[in-house]
């Protein structure tokens, strides 16, 4: 079996690194904004979208509240399994595949530093002082078509969560020939470099 090529890693790192680094600072510049406390909306697009903060301690779509260490541990799980797979059982010499599992891993990690209470403030005047960590995802996109018919709100590794499970399923559809045969077969067939 070839080695994984070290632009894999590069690509890799570089994808996560740069998801995990756009969520942790678009959720730290919306969240000090005082005008949003209390669950105020700054509209980009009136009545469709723009900013709302809320905490989520469940999972997509809220569901699961109160679960946060639960979704914690399986990041954790998930964040030590995709690198795993990647790179030691070599699933690494699929380009799309690394590109792809990047995403995921930059979103996860954004949630997960969310769901360990890292970041060491809390908005003014919600959940407690200042200063005290909560356990829960930090969300602030909103996107609604009216009042009544309303996305839950989100934030940046939440979107590259969804993208990289739609672009895998994608992949898996697209690349079935990948699925059973020879690694280097695998490798060599999807692999732009």
């Amino acid at each position: 079996m070839p080695a994984v090529p070290w632009s894999r890693y590069v690509l890799f790192g570089a994808i996560a690194a740069a998801g995990f680094a756009a969520d942790i600072a678009t959720k730290a510049w919306v969240f000090s904004w005082p005008e949003l406390a209390g669950g105020n909306v700054y509209w980009l697009w009136p009545g469709h979208a723009g900013f709302q903060l809320s905490w989520n301690q469940g999972a997509l779509f809220g569901m699961g509240q109160g679960n946060v260490w639960l979704f914690a541990a399986f990041s954790a799980f998930a964040g030590c399994a995709i690198p795993l797979w990647l790179f030691y059982f070599g699933a690494a010499r699929d380009f799309w595949l690394s590109a792809i599992l990047a995403c995921v891993m930059g979103g996860l990690l954004g949630n997960l530093y969310d769901r360990l209470g890292l970041p060491a403030y809390v908005w003014p005047g919600h959940h407690g002082d200042v200063g005290q960590p909560i356990h829960a995802v930090r969300d602030w996109i909103l996107w609604q078509w009216s009042d009544q018919v309303r996305w839950p709100n989100f934030n940046i590794a939440d979107s590259l969560l969804v993208v990289g499970a739609i672009a895998l399923v994608i992949h898996a559809t697209l690349v079935p020939s990948a699925v059973g045969d020879s690694p280097d077969k695998a490798g060599d067939a999807s692999s732009p470099g």
